[in-house]
């Protein structure tokens, strides 16, 4: 679950959409529901950076095939840039998961797109 961390607003809102790799060897996965979708992109180390650190968060399946996600970070009432803020810690968790290797499940491409979920 996001945090509620909204008192000082909401910031940074984006939309990106996860691509599974196709290289013509192997068919795409079908998803059934967001869960498996987010499983298949993610790792659950990944997930947990998502939920903790996003205020806001909405997932979907695009196409049966790829996740969409929009997401936006309040504010610890200070710099929203601070490295100590949602948005910091968002960056330099992930950063750290992708460093060491365990940010994905399954390799992807992705765009970002302004055609937000919320």
């Amino acid at each position: 679950m996001p945090n509620s961390d909204n008192t000082y607003g909401v910031y940074n809102k984006q939309t990106t959409i996860h691509s599974q790799i196709d290289d013509g060897s192997t068919v795409p996965t079908n998803f059934a529901t967001v869960a498996e979708a987010k499983s298949f992109f993610f790792t659950d180390a990944a997930l947990a950076v998502f939920d903790e650190c996003c205020t806001q968060i909405e997932w979907a399946i695009v196409d049966s095939t790829k996740l969409k996600y929009t997401m936006a970070f309040g504010t610890k009432g200070g710099n929203i840039l601070a490295a100590d803020d949602w948005a910091g810690q968002y960056n330099s968790r992930s950063q750290a998961l992708r460093d060491a290797g365990t940010w994905v499940n399954n390799p992807y491409t992705y765009t970002s797109s302004d055609s937000h979920l919320f």
